[in-house]
């Protein structure tokens, strides 16, 4: 069983920014202490020639040619719809 201090919970709270009171402290530190305990269970299980599953799905990264296509519209048509033009480039107004 893992045991976690006051003292390492008020040091982890603080590491997260998190302002605990007594009661939530306590409940988080029996919580973590779970979570810690399934872990340390997890660990004594032999996974002795068990391959390491990095993805549950059978995806693949599917990459793609990065060509150009011709829509049939030029940049100065398109520019031309702008209200603000400059460089060659649209200006629209900051957001931020």
């Amino acid at each position: 069983m893992s045991k976690i201090t006051d003292s390492e919970m008020k040091h982890l709270a603080g590491l997260s920014n998190l302002l605990l009171g007594g009661a939530e402290l306590k409940n988080l530190k029996e919580d973590l202490t779970r979570i810690l305990d399934y872990v340390e269970e997890l660990n004594e299980v032999d996974t002795t020639g068990v391959e390491p599953t990095y993805q549950v799905f059978d995806l693949q990264t599917v990459w793609r040619d990065d060509d150009e296509i011709d829509y049939g519209v030029k940049r100065k048509q398109l520019l031309g719809l702008a209200e603000n033009v400059k460089d060659n480039s649209v200006v629209v107004p900051k957001v931020l």
